[in-house]
């Protein structure tokens, strides 16, 4: 990937969505190397999956990006991206809360499956109880071919965060970011439509 390709992307998706809608670059198959890639290309916002890392790239890119943690949250690792993070997407646990210091989305799982992180519907209120800083909710439809099979998912993450007050959304992904637009995500969370088109 060169960075004029994955400009053009980036500039041609913010046409796309509007300014009000923060693109997070997925970073969890891109290297510590390629990052620089990135961020002569403009990326402002990445997202890591891994604390482990997330360290490392910080290490080489530290003030090049705003840096987002998006991966599954485990509370051993909670001070690592207390020092490096802006935002964390994906809490799910009160045992992580209690050692979170920075603003978080609570991850709901709205398909069930049991593959997937995040809180149920029934345990949304506890957690968001549990910690101070929640911003918002995040979710992760089942994966599909059909992007408009995620609507359902979407819709009803914008009806829970609204009924709580809450105004972020981090939700769609490459497959299925202009669904979740339309639905109201004011984050969306993309890798491959950015690094091959």
């Amino acid at each position: 990937m060169s960075p004029d390709e994955v400009r053009e992307r980036y500039e041609r998706i913010r046409t796309e969505i509007g300014d009000a809608v923060t693109i997070v670059a997925a970073t969890k198959y891109v290297s510590v190397e390629e990052l620089a890639v990135l961020a002569e290309a403009g990326i402002e916002v990445v997202g890591e999956n891994r604390a482990q890392d997330l360290e490392a790239k910080h290490a080489r890119y530290g003030d090049a990006f705003r840096w987002h943690f998006i991966g599954h949250l485990q509370s051993r690792k909670a001070k690592t991206i207390n020092g490096i993070c802006e935002l964390v997407h994906s809490l799910s646990s009160e045992s992580a809360a209690k050692r979170l210091e920075i603003p978080a989305l609570v991850e709901v799982n709205l398909s069930g499956e049991e593959t997937k992180a995040g809180v149920s519907e029934d345990d949304l209120e506890a957690l968001i109880a549990a910690y101070p800083d929640v911003r918002g909710l995040m979710t992760m439809p089942p994966e599909t071919a059909d992007p408009e099979s995620s609507r359902p998912y979407f819709r009803r993450l914008r009806q829970l965060a609204t009924e709580r007050g809450l105004t972020e959304l981090s939700m769609g992904t490459s497959q299925d970011y202009r669904i979740a637009v339309e639905e109201g995500a004011t984050l969306i969370r993309i890798g491959s439509v950015l690094y091959r088109g």
